[in-house]
């Protein structure tokens, strides 16, 4: 297959593209500049996008965003928003323009478009909750429309926290723990929704080949936790004590409404759908996760 990959730099993104290229597919990044006359180019900040030099598609992952993992400034939250929302619009304008349509358009979304909400169990017919993650996830996934109203078939991927040693949250958090300075937030009674890379890898896999998958799809494992039992199962794999909290106050005074919405807030998401399906789970329980990208292949990088 010829597949468009947006945010093919970033952390799952190039995990994405090389995890496709290793299935014998020719992957096309979706680049912001090149020198190679044959790229497909596009610069969502002033809304241009040049798909003529892809002769043909046959899908596209769109995995394009801005990392919400710093303070949120007003213009920090802008670009967030458009990075998301409007990004996925020009492209699904795009595509749906082209005279020879991809099949499928596998999109990122977040469970950040379930808000904080305590200890109720969400599955992907649950509604949306507040706040501004909660919004921007909402119009980011309703920015397709216009893909599938062309006919392309659409599925929103809603990612927990994607586990990785080389990537992503839990490589921004090893290092503090590995010096035993790791804590929970707040109380650490909210509920994280994760997932392993491979695991989110597959979900990939199994959302570009599965005709029968459209909408949303909640790429979660079966197995949420709090975030007191995830600094515990950390602390104890890594040897190291836990002791150290960060209250509430000084996450907010550290992070703002990121913290708020990112870091404290609560959502026990379950993969309703994928179970559904009989999606196979190869680390469906965080000690297995963290078991196996702590394991000595992955320290390494392979």
């Amino acid at each position: 297959m010829d597949i468009l990959v947006t945010g093919a730099s970033g952390f799952l993104g190039s995990a994405t593209s090389r995890m496709l290229a290793a299935q014998g597919h020719r992957v096309i990044p979706l680049l912001r500049s090149s020198n190679e006359p044959r790229a497909a180019r596009w610069n969502p900040e002033i809304g241009t996008i040049d798909l003529a030099p892809v002769r043909s598609l046959d899908a596209v992952v769109h995995l394009a965003g801005e990392n919400i993992g710093r303070r949120w400034t007003r213009a920090r939250k802008a670009t967030i928003f458009h990075s998301r929302v409007e990004g996925t619009q020009l492209l699904s304008r795009a595509l749906a323009a082209l005279p020879q349509r991809p099949k499928v358009m596998v999109c990122a979304s977040a469970c950040g478009y379930y808000g904080d909400r305590g200890d109720q169990v969400l599955e992907e017919s649950s509604g949306p909750g507040a706040g501004f993650l909660a919004e921007v996830c909402r119009q980011w996934e309703d920015a397709s429309q216009l893909a599938e109203q062309s006919g392309i078939r659409v599925v929103h991927l809603r990612f927990g926290i994607v586990l990785a040693v080389h990537g992503g949250a839990l490589a921004k958090m090893l290092p503090v723990f590995r010096f035993g300075l790791g804590g929970r937030f707040g109380h650490g009674r909210q509920w994280w929704s994760w997932i392993a890379l491979d695991d989110a890898l597959n979900v990939i896999q199994w959302a570009l080949m599965n005709e029968t998958l459209s909408g949303a799809v909640n790429t979660v494992s079966p197995s949420p936790v709090t975030n007191c039992e995830f600094t515990r199962t950390l602390g104890i794999l890594l040897r190291r004590p836990t002791l150290f909290a960060v209250p509430a106050f000084a996450a907010r005074l550290a992070f703002g409404e990121m913290a708020q919405e990112a870091l404290l807030s609560s959502a026990r998401v379950l993969p309703a759908r994928l179970q559904q399906i009989g999606f196979s789970f190869l680390c469906p329980t965080l000690d297995s996760a963290l078991r196996y990208e702590l394991g000595p292949r992955r320290q390494t990088g392979l």
